[in-house]
């Protein structure tokens, strides 16, 4: 039983399956990464790897000012 439940809205509700939606791209882009022997298809998991990195930070950045905003409210 949770004493304290934190009620999130739905905009959040939106920004965390998006994180979990990248989390999840990310470790199939690494496997990928991690599976392949031609040079070609190695490049592109290594951009594919940046890539979804840099999108998982940026909503990683998103969700910290949400949770700025709502402590300050």
């Amino acid at each position: 039983m949770k004493l304290f439940s934190k009620k999130t809205s739905p905009q959040n509700d939106d920004l965390i399956n998006e994180i979990k939606k990248t989390k999840i791209a990310l470790e199939s882009a690494y496997s990928n990464f991690e599976n392949v022997i031609d040079p070609d298809l190695i490049d592109c998991y290594i951009y594919e790897v940046n890539a979804v990195q840099k999108r998982y930070k940026f909503l990683l950045k998103q969700m910290k000012e949400k949770d700025k905003e709502n402590i300050l409210i």
